[in-house]
């Protein structure tokens, strides 16, 4: 029991001596941090001032810096203003000097304006004289003379501008010529077709003549079939070893041709077999007539045309103009359509397609009344052609339609020119007999005019007129006045060229 007391005191004791000794040993720890702080503040607290310092003396260089730059930047704004104010002394006396030169211009000006005043009325004066003097002297008034002045100049500007015209006139003419016939030599020479005689019958040959009965057959009946199959009047007569076929349709009296020539080699002839052939023909007909559509418009590099138009085209290689085969007709015009629009920059297409289709009508015109243009324009439209198109095919003939397109006038000169260049189609005697006639008769139905006459195959008209009542300016009217009746009352391929001639001779004898 006492062991263990003594042994609590003991260790109660140790604890207390323990505790006293940290608390010394903290108070001294802590003392010493403290003085440790104090000398790290004073140390930056002494650098914060010699810090403070240097700026203090590295603002003070710069505002100083500063200061000698405004001050040296004012200097020179001063100097520059000096020099400003120098010049424009300057200025002010040359100004000055200037405007003392001008009021002395000014006064001079002034006084010459006084000299010339009193000339002025001087010279008036004088004028005011002479012209009572030539008044005096021509016995005529001022506004007399005047006119007469007038009048004489006006003639004379007259006859000037006249002549000038004609010359003007002349050189156009000359010009247009040389360009129209390196134009239309162009496009001719591009395009060449071969021709057909015009003609209604078809021949068909015969190994013999006792096959002119077989076709005839008993009491008739062969040909009356072959007739009313095809349409076509069959004319057997004293021919040799041949049979006619007779008829305004090409395409019928083609496959009486071919029917016919079919039923002759064959030698079976009568009744049932001519309608077997005749219907064989006729779909072999079509087929070519498909071909040769289709061959028109590849030719003429024309796309997108309806079947039906095609199958028009095709059919119009049955048919003649003056000899002229209408299907190859109608490529050359769009072959010449084509060219002439690209040349003067109208619509290409436009142009080819409507010559092509200028003719449409001719394939259907013994079917339709009316001029083939307007039947033409009207089966173009029907099957889908642009307005354009139907009005130039419409007026490829300006006796049906006036042109009012540029495509159309194309259409029409390049129709003109196929038709009207050498060898394209062939005309019967009588006919151009009449129209040489009918030329010469509208060049001496004008007063003035002594004789004329139709040469280079009505190509052109030279008219003789009297000197004595024609002159110069006359002549010039009176060829215009006969293009225009000739225009106005005939028809004629291609141009006629109007030559008026007026000649005065002088003669005289010596004794």
């Amino acid at each position: 029991m006492d062991s263990t007391i003594l042994i609590l005191l003991s260790s109660l004791v140790t604890l207390t001596v323990g505790v006293v000794i940290g608390y010394f040993v903290r108070q001294y720890l802590v003392g010493t941090d403290l003085k440790l702080a104090q000398t790290s503040a004073e140390k930056l607290l002494a650098e914060a001032n010699a810090k403070k310092n240097e700026m203090l003396l590295d603002a003070k260089d710069e505002a100083l810096r500063i200061r000698q730059a405004a001050e040296q930047e004012h200097r020179e704004r001063r100097n520059e203003l000096q020099r400003q104010e120098r010049r424009l002394q300057q200025k002010d006396e040359n100004l000055d000097r200037r405007l003392e030169a001008v009021e002395r211009r000014e006064k001079n000006l002034a006084n010459r304006e006084k000299e010339l005043d009193a000339l002025r009325a001087e010279i008036e004066e004088i004028k005011v004289q002479q012209f009572r003097e030539l008044e005096r002297i021509s016995g005529l008034t001022r506004e007399v003379a005047k006119a007469e002045i007038l009048k004489a100049v006006e003639e004379e500007v007259r006859a000037d501008t006249a002549r000038r015209v004609r010359e003007l006139e002349a050189q156009a003419k000359e010009e247009a010529d040389r360009r129209a016939r390196q134009i239309i030599t162009m496009a001719v020479q591009r395009c060449a077709t071969d021709l057909v005689a015009e003609t209604t019958v078809s021949v068909v040959p015969l190994p013999n003549d006792e096959m002119k009965g077989r076709i005839i057959g008993r009491e008739g009946r062969n040909i009356r079939a072959l007739e009313s199959a095809t349409g076509v009047d069959l004319i057997i007569d004293d021919t040799p070893d041949a049979v006619t076929l007779s008829g305004f349709d090409p395409v019928r009296r083609e496959i009486a041709r071919l029917a016919l020539t079919k039923l002759v080699t064959d030698g079976r002839i009568h009744p049932a077999r001519i309608e077997e052939v005749v219907h064989k023909t006729k779909l072999e007909v079509e087929a070519a007539i498909r071909e040769w559509g289709e061959e028109a418009a590849l030719e003429a590099g024309v796309h997108g045309l309806h079947p039906e138009v095609i199958k028009l085209l095709g059919r119009m290689n049955y048919r003649t103009s003056y000899g002229q085969n209408i299907r190859l007709h109608s490529v050359e015009v769009a072959h010449l359509a084509a060219v002439l629009a690209a040349e003067i920059g109208a619509d290409v297409n436009v142009a080819k397609r409507a010559g092509l289709l200028h003719d449409l009508g001719k394939a259907v015109d013994h079917e339709f009344e009316g001029p083939h243009a307007l039947i033409g324009a009207e089966l173009a439209k029907r099957y889908g052609e642009s307005p354009r198109v139907v009005h130039a095919i419409a007026a490829h003939h300006a006796d049906e339609s006036e042109p009012q397109t540029l495509e159309a006038i194309i259409v029409q000169a390049a129709d003109a020119i196929s038709g009207a260049r050498p060898g394209a189609r062939r005309e019967t005697l009588e006919h151009y007999i009449k129209r040489l006639e009918a030329l010469e008769n509208v060049a001496n139905s004008f007063e003035g005019v002594e004789k004329s006459f139709a040469i280079q195959a009505g190509r052109e008209v030279r008219i003789i007129v009297k000197p004595e009542e024609v002159d110069d300016l006359g002549a010039v009217r009176l060829a215009r006045d006969v293009v225009k009746r000739i225009e106005e009352t005939l028809q004629y391929p291609g141009q006629v060229k109007v030559t008026v001639v007026r000649e005065t001779r002088a003669v005289d004898y010596a004794k």
